[in-house]
C-alpha cells in the first residue's frame, strides 16, 4: 500500500508538468474557480453549522453545565477535547457532502479530462462523442452517490464514537482517511469507465489498491492548504494524477 500511496503522491508533481506541456489550463481554472467559490461559502456555513449544532446538543442535554463543575478538572479537559474532535468530525462529513455534489455537477468536465489525458499518453485519439461523454459523466455520478452513502454511513458511526473521550479523539484521522480513499476512489474511476470495467470490477481493483485511492485523496487535501490557488487547482489535479497514476500499474483488473 505504502508504494501505491508514493505513486499517488509523484503523479500530482507529474500532473503539473503535464498540464503545463499540453496547455490544459482552461480545463483547470474555469470549473476551478468555480469549486473554489462553492468550497470557500460551504465551509463557512459548514462552521457555523457544526458549533451550533454541539452547542445545542450540549444545552439541551445540561452537559454544559455540568462540565461546569469539573472545569478545572482532567474530566472537563476531556470532554472539551472530545467537543473538538467531534467538530471536526463534522466538518469532514460536510465537506463529504459538498464535494459529492461537486463531483456530480462537474462529471463531465472530470470525464473528459481523464480522457483528453489517455489520450495523450497513449498517442491516439478518442473519438469525440458527446453521448459516450455523457454517458461516463453518468457513471461518475453513480458511483458518487454509491459512495456517499457509504461513506455517510461509516462517518455517522465516527460521529457517534467521536462522543467518547479519549477513544473518540482518533476519529477525526479516521475519518479524514475514509475521505481520501472515496474521493480518490471517485478520480480514478474515470479510467475505468473508458477502459469498459463494469463498476464491480472497478470495485475490486480499488479494494486491491487502495493505496492509489488513498495517496490520490491524500494529496487533493494537502492543496486546500494553500489558500484560493489550491482550491482551485486541486479537483482537476486531482482526476489527471489519478488518470497518471494507473499507468504504472501494470495489471487493471
Amino acid at each position: 500500500m505504502l508504494k501505491e500511496i508514493v505513486i499517488a503522491f509523484q503523479s500530482y508533481a507529474e500532473a503539473h508538468r503535464f498540464i503545463y506541456k499540453h496547455r490544459l489550463w482552461k480545463w483547470i481554472v474555469i470549473p476551478g474557480i468555480l469549486y473554489a467559490l462553492l468550497f470557500a461559502i460551504s465551509m463557512y456555513f459548514f462552521g457555523k453549522t457544526s458549533t451550533a449544532a454541539i452547542e445545542y446538543l450540549t444545552t439541551t442535554t445540561g452537559l454544559d453545565q455540568w462540565l461546569q463543575k469539573f472545569k478545572n478538572s482532567w474530566l472537563g479537559f476531556l470532554f472539551t477535547f472530545a467537543g473538538i474532535m467531534l467538530w471536526l468530525t463534522q466538518m469532514l462529513f460536510y465537506f463529504s457532502l459538498f464535494k459529492y455534489l461537486f463531483l456530480i455537477i462537474g462529471s463531465p468536465v472530470f470525464a473528459y479530462l481523464s480522457e483528453k489525458t489517455a489520450s495523450i499518453m497513449e498517442g491516439k485519439d478518442y473519438t469525440f462523442s458527446f453521448s459516450q461523454l455523457m454517458k461516463d459523466a453518468l457513471r461518475g455520478m453513480k458511483l458518487s452517490l454509491r459512495n456517499t452513502v457509504w461513506q455517510t454511513v461509516y462517518l455517522i458511526g465516527l460521529i457517534i464514537l467521536a462522543f467518547i473521550p479519549v477513544i473518540g479523539w482518533i476519529t477525526p484521522l479516521i475519518a479524514l482517511f475514509t475521505e481520501c480513499f472515496y474521493y480518490g476512489f471517485s478520480m480514478i474511476d474515470y479510467s475505468f469507465e473508458r477502459q469498459k470495467l463494469s463498476s464491480a470490477q472497478s470495485i475490486r481493483f480499488i479494494n486491491q489498491h487502495k493505496g492509489l485511492a488513498i495517496g490520490n485523496g491524500i494529496v487533493f487535501y494537502l492543496m486546500h492548504g494553500f489558500l484560493i490557488i489550491g482550491w482551485v487547482l486541486a479537483p482537476a489535479y486531482a482526476v489527471i494524477a489519478a488518470t497518471l497514476s494507473l499507468y504504472k500499474i501494470k495489471q487493471y483488473v
